[in-house]
């Protein structure tokens, strides 16, 4: 068949997250007070985990971990309140693109850094005796701005290849934000070769890291099983547990989102996985690290106990 002519797109139009209009406002209140939450319980995260008793390697990874929770949020949620408030989905050209260069930046950089945290973990538990030689505040830095590169390089890659698309003037993505595979679908020339470096990228950003996080609980599983007691073995998975918890939840949704099947991952179920990186992780993070974080709850308390005070 003949192509069709290609058009310079001056913007699209994003349907948003249903196309009931009956549900509208349910759904811009329901996120409202997820986004509110988030940002709250993130800078409350940080805030606590800044705390001269916490001064250590998992802390601070997870105040990196916070900082990245409310970015991708504040990337993609105020403008879905938005487009629900106003049902104006239209975002132009290079309101989309940058969308979409922060989205995957934020999310391949998450990945890395849950990565970064399960060594952390490893050193900690297999290797306790050398633990603050190796893991001191140069290495901490190092691997956070080895994380925050990585994710720079691929969402730099990601973002220029899905622009050089071309569009033929097709403008509606169904879909509540700019991301990779509702952009494909909208492309009117053979994107096949799209479809396999997709699937490339995803593979290095999100399996390997996992790889290697599995490696590194079998380790630390291995030397917890060693531990005689069993209160000191409870102790010991106790502080990997909230990690394992929000690695488990957000490597599956975007392994489901990137590299599940097409015939069993419709764009409604997408939407549905976006929804969990992207809304619903950054608000379940701090609740996970709080409330199965004996040190974080004993500094919070101080700290409620500091302002009562005022």
């Amino acid at each position: 068949p003949e192509p069709r002519n290609h058009t310079v797109l001056t913007g699209f139009v994003l349907s948003g997250l249903s196309r009931h209009p009956e549900l509208k406002h349910l759904l811009f209140f329901t996120f409202c007070f997820i986004y509110i939450i988030t940002i709250i319980g993130n800078l409350l995260i940080f805030m606590v985990t800044a705390h001269p008793s916490l001064n250590m390697p998992m802390y601070f990874f997870l105040r990196v971990l916070s900082f990245l929770d409310i970015s991708t949020s504040s990337i993609v949620v105020p403008r879905m309140l938005l487009n629900l408030l106003l049902e104006d989905g239209s975002i132009s050209y290079v309101g989309c693109t940058s969308q979409l260069y922060c989205v995957i930046f934020l999310a391949a950089t998450e990945c890395f850094i849950l990565a970064a945290m399960a060594y952390d973990r490893y050193l900690a538990i297999c290797n306790p005796l050398r633990y603050t030689i190796i893991m001191n505040s140069r290495a901490c830095v190092s691997l956070v701005l080895l994380s925050f590169c990585s994710g720079n390089v691929v969402s730099m890659v990601q973002t220029a290849w899905v622009s050089s698309m071309p569009f033929c003037g097709l403008r509606n993505i169904n879909y509540f934000f700019c991301d990779i595979p509702p952009l494909i679908m909208l492309s009117c020339s053979d994107t096949s070769l799209y479809e396999k470096q997709i699937i490339i990228a995803a593979a290095l950003v999100i399996l390997t890291p996992f790889c290697l996080i599995l490696v590194s609980y079998a380790c630390i599983i291995s030397s917890i099983l060693k531990i005689s007691s069993a209160e000191g073995r409870h102790k010991t998975f106790s502080t990997c547990s909230s990690h394992l918890i929000v690695v488990t939840l957000y490597y599956a949704s975007g392994t489901l989102t990137y590299l599940g099947p097409k015939s069993i991952n419709s764009q409604e179920t997408k939407k549905v996985l976006a929804l969990m990186y992207t809304s619903v992780i950054p608000t379940l993070n701090p609740l996970i690290y709080s409330l199965r974080n004996k040190e974080v709850k004993g500094v919070l308390r101080k700290i409620i106990d500091e302002f009562r005070k005022i």
